[in-house]
């Protein structure tokens, strides 16, 4: 089988505020990193410094990454957590925010077992491998990497049309996912991420048919098509696990926001800048609530939902 398409990227050589980041967040976890992910929009138009840099370190466990105590708790019982990180090289100022999750989870997450799309949508699209502690450790990875995609397409085939081009099928594929959570993009946003990864996402529909995936794949006008053979069982299944995926999704999308504010450095104003950017619309958070976040914020995530700013 081929390797999972992750971009390895030579961090030392052609992106040292990157390996000055990820030097300084390394120390932090005292050797319990494995590997370090990038993703999302500075990903995919390659400046590291185009708003906040996405990144996932994936850790031993979370007792050698945090010692005890709630951090890692909350890391076990709704992963990730996420937190902000910054560094400063030749007078820019290189800003993260970083998610941690530990390899068990990785694999159990990524596994049909979940029920949750959560990370098995995240992880199937464009990855980059920035740093590893060793081979094993990449192709742990790797292999977790290709578990999403086939358990993404396995979920999604059988709500999908029977027959269409790959573009198309990662395009809906993504977009089941995606309204299984509060999302602030609009539903144009599956199309465009589609197009810009189309040879990702050929190349991992490919693994995933040698995989055992259950369809066939060709090409036809320069451009990959798929046919699935999924049965009425199988498409029933489907239309009773989507909308139960969207009622859990949703509310376990408020709790890490709200988990959010209590490991995010600035995390209100984060929020309120990613709602206003996928938006369009003014975000001003009330100072009752930067006061008493806990107690104010539901009624205040209530609203932007109203608004139409959460969907």
């Amino acid at each position: 089988m081929n390797r999972f398409p992750t971009a390895s990227r030579p961090v030392a050589d052609s992106e040292p505020a990157l390996a000055a980041l990820l030097e300084q967040l390394l120390e932090q976890y005292r050797g319990a990193v494995n590997c370090v992910l990038v993703y999302g929009s500075c990903l995919r138009s390659g400046d590291l410094h185009d708003g906040l840099l996405d990144l996932y370190l994936i850790c031993d466990d979370y007792r050698s990454a945090y010692g005890s105590g709630l951090l890692a708790m909350a890391n076990r019982l709704l992963p990730p957590n996420v937190f902000y990180a910054e560094v400063s090289h030749e007078n820019r100022i290189l800003r993260c925010k970083y998610a941690l999750l530990s390899s068990a989870q990785l694999a159990r997450r990524t596994k049909r077992s979940t029920m949750e799309s959560y990370f098995w949508g995240r992880f199937a699209q464009p990855v980059a491998i920035a740093w590893q502690r060793d081979e094993e450790s990449r192709r742990q990875v790797e292999k977790c990497l290709l578990t999403a995609v086939t358990t993404l397409l396995r979920a999604a085939l059988p709500a999908l049309p029977a027959s269409a081009s790959v573009q198309q099928l990662w395009q809906q594929a993504l977009g089941l996912s995606y309204r299984t959570e509060l999302r602030t993009e609009s539903s144009a946003r599956t199309a465009q991420l589609s197009a810009v990864g189309a040879s990702h996402f050929e190349q991992v529909t490919r693994l995933a048919q040698e995989a055992g995936l259950p369809l066939e794949l060709w090409e036809e006008r320069g451009s990959g098509h798929y046919r699935s053979h999924c049965n009425k069982l199988q498409r029933a299944w489907a239309r009773l696990t989507w909308p139960l995926r969207t009622a859990m999704g949703k509310p376990r999308s408020i709790l890490r926001l709200v988990k959010a504010l209590f490991t995010f450095a600035g995390g209100l104003d984060y929020i309120a800048w990613k709602l206003e950017r996928h938006s369009g619309q003014q975000i001003t958070v009330p100072p009752k609530v930067r006061k008493r976040p806990l107690l104010y914020c539901w009624g205040f995530f209530w609203k932007l939902y109203r608004r139409g700013v959460f969907k």
